[in-house]
């Protein structure tokens, strides 16, 4: 918290709204997991490695929730709505600069790595917005466009916990791809979600993306479905009301689209998986499960639809 605190109670306030409401810290647990390995305790290095992620993370969100209109995240009121747009674009640059801060006293290395996952995540956010509305985006847009804005800043916050562990090198190009493949099923996973989860279990309204015009890889393959397809499709292609938005959401949760969806997250699992085998470090084997449980707990998620 004291890493954004500048003394001024209205900057404070927009820059730890996030902060305070909560969060699953996963980039910063994943950075940690990473440094430690499991056996020592965290260095002040450590640390700041994975406040410098949890950083890029949360500015991320202030930015997103500015495009996508949101009002509510983490259950709370965005940052946007309780602000204003433009409070929440410059405490998310802050975040940013903060964040760039840590990162140069941790050395070059980290810095550069950091700067240019910030142009990854730019990157996978421009190629998400360049499809809106796309009824044919393709699926291997939608996996350019996760891999930047999602997979990548997963797979820094594992080599920069491993950099600062001073890891061997094999250990951190290991690291890192497991981040990558974990990255990849987490997205997923949220998108799975978004279409059969409730406002109460993700923390902001479900259905938002395809409301928005944002076709993840459920809804791109139920519009290849010829089942579901012909119907769904002139449903979309265009900005949808609430009553809308449930009818299309429950065609791709009733088509054969989630449990393939399901499957796709599950090879990404296996692939994150194989990148720590042989690997000593003790939580190789924890890393492995916590990346199989997203994949293993949706079926459960298919029952509980809102």
């Amino acid at each position: 918290m004291e890493s954004v605190l500048t003394g001024d109670d209205f900057l404070d306030g927009a820059t730890t709204h996030l902060l305070t409401a909560g969060g699953k810290r996963l980039r910063p647990t994943l950075s940690l997991a990473t440094a430690t390995s499991g056996s020592r305790s965290a260095t002040r290095e450590d640390l700041l490695g994975a406040v410098a992620v949890e950083l890029v993370h949360l500015a991320s969100l202030y930015h997103d929730d500015v495009i996508d209109e949101a009002t509510v995240r983490r259950n709370v009121e965005s940052v946007n709505a309780r602000f204003g747009n433009l409070v929440a674009i410059v405490a998310g640059d802050f975040l940013l600069a903060r964040s760039a801060e840590i990162a140069a006293g941790l050395g070059t290395e980290i810095a550069q790595l950091l700067a240019a996952t910030l142009g990854e995540l730019c990157h996978g956010q421009i190629t998400e917005l360049h499809s809106a509305f796309q009824l044919s985006r393709s699926r291997e847009d939608y996996v350019d466009a996760i891999t930047g804005k999602t997979a990548s800043l997963m797979a820094t916050s594992c080599r920069i916990g491993a950099l600062t562990g001073d890891l061997p090198r094999s250990e951190v190009e290991a690291v890192t791809a497991f981040g990558r493949g974990f990255g990849m099923v987490f997205q997923i996973r949220d998108d799975i979600l978004d279409v059969i989860g409730s406002q109460a279990a993700l923390g902001k309204p479900a259905g938002q993306d395809l409301a928005e015009g944002v076709y993840t890889l459920p809804v791109l393959i139920a519009l290849d479905d010829p089942g579901v397809g012909p119907e769904l499709r002139p449903l979309l292609g265009q900005p949808l009301e609430a009553a809308e938005r449930d009818v299309a959401r429950e065609m791709v949760a009733n088509s054969g689209a989630i449990a393939e969806s399901v499957d796709v997250a599950r090879q990404y699992a296996a692939d994150a998986t194989a990148a720590l085998a042989g690997l000593s470090m003790v939580p190789a084997a924890g890393l492995s499960s916590l990346a199989r449980s997203l994949v293993e707990d949706l079926p459960t998620a298919l029952d509980t639809r809102a």
